[in-house]
């Protein structure tokens, strides 16, 4: 037997640390992508800012 009793107990850790990754990816985009960080890149003639639908 090995560490992990059957193929579903790994398809759950494994879903979980995906899981735990996505919300840290998340979190960090949102601390240093925020819009009044990027506010002063939308003033530049060089770079265009993808319009939000309402």
């Amino acid at each position: 037997m090995g560490i992990f009793p059957n193929e579903a107990a790994i398809t759950r850790l494994v879903g979980a640390i995906l899981l735990e990754q996505n919300d840290e990816w998340a979190v960090q985009r949102s601390r240093y992508m925020t819009l009044e960080s990027i506010a002063p890149i939308g003033d530049d003639p060089l770079v265009s800012l993808p319009t939000l639908a309402a």
